[in-house]
């Protein structure tokens, strides 16, 4: 790690978001080292920074340094139950968002979407759960809101999510989101056992590829580690 990433990790007292952290940034170096041809040895990771944009509208948003120096590439991180995944794009904005199929409720479906999301929901245009489709729809709002670099601090109604009956692409189905000032983006989604991933781009783009193949994700397990010791322990920052 980074002397900065080493002062951000150590200023976080509960286990979840510093192993979430963690994960993410070293899931987010390994893919961002393949992508841009750099050496993957440990100085060499070291030298890669997903750093956070700090006040502004982009608050929050990631930016690529390697040894200091900015890389115009985009960049998203999204982790989930033990798991994380980091997606690059070349000119392009990105941002992508990793959900379970797990149960929702019908006051989340209602406070959260939109009425036609709510109608997609309740009749989708391919077989699908409902839960599916309430995370789903959610995931797909959550990387549009990466790429408009505002988070939830933008009201997730304001976005709209189109999804299509149309054939998968290598196992990809493509959506488009909406947002309320009439600009659209392209994404796709696909399922891997009990997670979700979406991609939402700027620009049209072909469906994600990953480094390898069959992607580890494909027979990944849901894992809550954390919960067994919730508060990192002194020793712990040290090392």
């Amino acid at each position: 790690m980074s002397p900065d990433d080493l002062r951000r990790v150590t200023s976080m007292h509960f286990t979840k978001r510093r192993t979430e952290w963690l994960l993410a940034r070293w899931t987010g170096k390994q893919v961002l080292a393949a992508a841009l041809s750099l050496p993957s040895d440990p100085a060499s990771l070291a030298g890669i920074e997903i750093a956070t944009i700090l006040g502004g509208d982009a608050q929050g948003a990631p930016r690529v340094l390697v040894n200091g120096r900015h890389v115009p590439v985009g960049v998203s991180l999204t982790d989930r139950a033990g798991w994380a995944v980091c997606m690059v794009a070349e000119d392009a904005e990105i941002g992508c968002d990793l959900e379970l199929v797990e149960p929702r409720s019908d006051n989340f479906v209602r406070d959260y979407f939109t009425v036609v999301e709510r109608r997609t929901v309740a009749s989708p245009p391919f077989e699908a759960s409902p839960d599916l489709l309430a995370n789903l729809m959610w995931s797909a709002k959550e990387s549009t809101l990466k790429v408009l670099r505002t988070g939830l601090r933008r009201d997730t109604r304001s976005v709209e999510i189109a999804l299509s009956d149309a054939t998968p692409a290598h196992g990809w189905r493509p959506l488009v989101s909406s947002t309320e000032e009439g600009r659209q983006f392209p994404g796709w989604w696909r399922r891997y056992g009990s997670f979700l991933l979406t991609v939402v781009t700027g620009v049209e783009c072909d469906p994600p590829r990953p480094l390898v193949e069959p992607p580890a994700l494909a027979a990944a397990r849901p894992s809550h580690s954390w919960m067994s010791n919730p508060v990192v322990s002194q020793r712990g920052l040290d090392g």
